[in-house]
């Protein structure tokens, strides 16, 4: 009896594992049914796509770059998604508006490398701002990137994704190394003709360090000139100095280049010179010349120097592009009146102060310029402490201040003063907030004030690094630039010689193929023109009007897409977590998950599993039940 009641018990244990190995297998089979009917977009859905169509994305992905990948991805999410959509890109977006999946599917085909880049905080404002004029609750969103770290910022700004469900889909790369020329400047900041020029190149490598030996080759208008072999052995960078000579003061169109087998875009770097800017200098001497002044104004070809007495000025002086005044212990109303003028003309006028100046004198002059006032005079020695390196007295003349570099210093100096309306800024400062060498962009032009007399008594300024390039500079600023080396993309305008402002004689931007009128506007004597932020290719371009001689410039890509460092797939997840964000890498069939493919559970598998544990649970129940039987039976 009791042998009875237990077979009766195995058997409906028996009974339930088949019944649950049923249903669990009928589970297995039907899921992708539910899972597509719950992953159904609702009706005001909104599927937005960015495709990162930077330099870095034309590494290799297989066959095809990395671009073509992420397209290839782009295209089956559109396929899977009902829509509308938005496409994104480092461009422009395609369209401001929802597009249906064949509009989605044309735009996507337009997509090309650029040379503008965009970080994660820009697209996804340009996101919020195109979402203001749609009427979706929720946007699923696809972000199709390497995810260089220069690029993707490591925390995610969670205000900006309150109406966006991030999912991010990683483009591999198969081989992370690049070997690239990061930028080249003159030793001098004037090209030399029938003399040795130096140019000093910057190269770099990402990643791996390259195996096959990298040659470094410096042409000028298509004929070698120079080569160089990198090392790379202790550090990660190298510069290289490769000199040439030219023979006549027309452009030259310089290009460095080195062989790398895996990125291309970075391999050249091109720059557009030419000899002789002729740079005009009025010398205004008011006590003895400056033996310092005179022999930098002689040091470089390109200037013309003419030298007056500050006292007995002329009144032509509206040819120059520096009026240089020396040694100034008192301000006349003339000198003022002149000076103010020089300055409404857009020429710029620098003033080292004498020895024993005339405070009130001085003051009085500078009143009639702007809010400038000279408070005192300090006879403790000071040394320089600060340079405002992005000002670009500084930023055009060096690419680099090497480390070792003395500063100027001081053994007495005037203590300026300026208001707000004066806008003063310090190029270089004391340890004390004074300043050693101002700047006042006054009307036009620009009024430049060191408070110390370049001389040895005073200081040592004029035998420093910086003396010589400050003069070329300040003359160099109120005329058209000599050298050209921009980055396609970029903001900064490039300053040409100054034509006649109206909409019939507008500046151009040419190459072949290409004529464009950027953004551009008068300043000084010159006129600044946005060129890199409407040049997208690498090269050479004309900047030329009707009534001008042809300004030629180079154009180069943007290196900050040659670090390839990117975020590992661990990292991301780790940074940019919630329940609203998703990661995943792309396959090598490019099918990226949809958001409802990926939020969706695997319930199938899960299933599965079960159904097989069952099946197991009744074979475990049928053995048992044979053994019994076959113990009964003997």
């Amino acid at each position: 009896m009791h042998s009875q009641k237990q077979s009766q018990v195995r058997y409906k244990w028996l009974l339930a594992a088949r019944l649950l190995f049923l249903l669990f297998l009928i589970l297995a089979f039907a899921q992708p049914f539910f899972a597509h009917q719950k992953g159904a977009a609702p009706a005001n859905g909104l599927t937005a796509i960015f495709i990162d169509n930077s330099q870095s994305m034309s590494l290799r992905y297989g066959q095809r770059s990395m671009l073509d990948a992420a397209k290839e991805n782009a295209l089956h999410l559109i396929q899977s998604s009902s829509g509308p959509f938005l496409i994104l890109s480092n461009d422009k977006p395609t369209s401001y508006k929802p597009l249906s999946r064949q509009q989605a599917i044309e735009a996507l085909s337009t997509i090309q490398f650029s040379a503008f880049t965009k970080n994660n905080t820009q697209v996804i404002h340009e996101l919020n701002s195109m979402l203001q004029d749609v009427a979706a609750e929720k946007t699923d969103f696809y972000y199709l990137s390497d995810f260089q770290q220069a690029q993707f910022s490591a925390q995610p700004d969670l205000a900006l994704l309150q109406k966006i469900r991030f999912n991010g889909v990683q483009i591999p790369q198969s081989n992370p190394q690049n070997v690239f020329i990061d930028t080249a400047f003159f030793e001098s900041p004037v090209l030399h003709m029938g003399q040795s020029n130096q140019l000093i190149v910057r190269t770099k490598y990402s990643g791996d360090a390259p195996k096959e030996p990298i040659v470094l080759q410096l042409s000028v208008d298509g004929q070698i000139k120079s080569a160089a072999q990198p090392d790379f052995s202790s550090a990660n960078q190298r510069y290289d100095t490769l000199t040439f000579q030219i023979n006549n003061s027309a452009w030259q169109r310089i290009m460095l280049h080195i062989n790398d087998a895996n990125v291309h875009f970075d391999d050249s770097f091109v720059i557009a010179a030419r000899s002789s800017p002729d740079l005009s200098v009025l010398l205004l001497n008011q006590q003895q010349p400056n033996v310092f002044i005179q022999a930098a104004l002689r040091s470089y070809d390109g200037f013309k120097v003419q030298e007056q007495s500050a006292n007995n000025i002329s009144d032509r002086f509206d040819g120059y592009n520096l009026l240089l005044l020396n040694g100034l212990t008192s301000i006349s109303e003339a000198l003022a009146k002149t000076m103010l003028k020089a300055l409404q003309n857009g020429q710029n006028v620098c003033l080292f102060l004498g020895e024993k100046a005339d405070m009130a004198s001085i003051n009085s002059g500078l009143a009639t310029i702007g809010d400038i006032q000279i408070t005192g005079f300090d006879t403790v020695a000071q040394v320089v402490s600060s340079v405002q390196s992005e000002s670009r007295l500084v930023k055009d003349m060096f690419e680099r201040i090497p480390e070792n570099v003395q500063l100027p210093f001081a053994q007495n100096h005037y203590q300026i003063k300026a208001g707000l309306s004066a806008q003063q800024q310090s190029i270089f400062s004391f340890r004390n907030g004074d300043p050693f060498f101002a700047l006042y962009p006054i009307h036009k032009g620009q009024l430049y004030i060191c408070a110390t007399s370049p001389n040895a008594r005073n200081g040592n300024f004029q035998s420093s690094y910086f003396f010589v390039p400050f003069l070329y500079q300040m003359a160099s600023l109120a005329k058209g630039n000599s050298i050209f080396a921009i980055n396609a993309g970029q903001k900064q305008p490039v300053f040409i010689e100054k034509v006649s402002g109206d909409e019939r004689n507008l500046v151009h931007l040419k190459a072949e193929g290409t004529d464009i009128i950027p953004a551009q506007k008068a300043e000084g004597m010159g006129l600044q023109v946005f060129a890199g932020a409407v040049a997208q290719r690498f090269g050479f371009y004309n900047l030329s009007s009707q009534d001008q001689d042809t300004n030629l410039i180079a154009v180069n890509m943007n290196r900050a897409e040659s670090d390839l460092t990117v975020w590992s797939l661990s990292a991301l997840k780790k940074n940019w977590n919630g329940k609203e964000i998703q990661w995943q890498v792309a396959d090598a069939e490019n099918k990226a998950l949809t958001a409802s493919q990926q939020s969706a559970f695997p319930l199938w598998k899960l299933c599965s599993i079960l159904a097989f544990l069952m099946l197991g649970m009744e074979t475990f129940l049928l053995s048992k039940n044979l053994k019994q039987k076959q113990a009964i039976t003997s």
